[in-house]
């Protein structure tokens, strides 16, 4: 029994710093929503059930009985009894259940899909959280662009700026605006005479 792949993997979980074991630990885990699953010995008392449950409850946890007795457990795990143990990382409870579900399916084949899709998901998230972190490291960015094109804008005209109102109306000569000038040399006393016609 002290070879068997799924204590083995139990074992392996540990050293790695993912296993919690014990009533206190593990709620613990579970309460701070850190725990990815529970797991129970085969022979654990009804009260330690009660509390998994409610573990499981409490921190959105899903919690499974092993075929393992507490003697089995705490073995592997350099105890002399293990009652409860819960696992923080998802690939490891994904991989114990679905070697648990190659032996019994029916009673382990949902959990083990449902913590596959878990598992799927977080290695996504991890990929894409190092992938970022090396873009900043390498001072990445996104791929340049043109800028759009502008609009083209007329010279700046010299001058005085004129209104919107001059600019529409029409130039009109000084002579036409005053009325025509009248010239003569045939004033009296040989005088020249100039003059402008009024405007009736």
């Amino acid at each position: 029994m002290p070879n068997d792949p799924i204590l083995h993997l139990l074992g392996l979980a540990k050293k790695a710093g993912r296993l919690e074991i014990g009533e206190e630990p593990a709620g613990a885990v579970c309460r701070a929503r850190q725990a990815k699953l529970l797991l129970l010995a085969a022979d654990a008392a009804p009260n330690t059930r009660r509390r998994a449950a409610h573990f499981g409850e409490a921190g959105n946890t899903l919690w499974l009985e092993t075929p393992f007795t507490k003697a089995e457990l705490g073995l592997i795990l350099g105890r002399s009894s293990c009652a409860m143990l819960a696992l923080t990382d998802a690939g490891f409870s994904a991989a114990i259940v679905e070697k648990l579900a190659a032996r019994d399916p029916d009673k382990y084949g949902p959990a083990a899909r449902q913590l596959r899709e878990k598992a799927d998901r977080v290695l996504q998230r991890q990929k894409e959280q190092r992938r970022h972190e090396k873009n900043l490291q390498q001072g990445k960015r996104k791929p340049w662009a043109p800028p759009p094109p502008r609009e083209e804008i007329p010279p700046p005209q010299r001058g005085k700026p004129r209104s919107p109102k001059a600019a529409r109306r029409p130039k009109v000569s000084p002579e036409t605006e005053r009325g025509p000038s009248l010239k003569t040399t045939n004033g009296p006393g040989g005088r020249r005479l100039t003059g402008r016609f009024r405007k009736p």
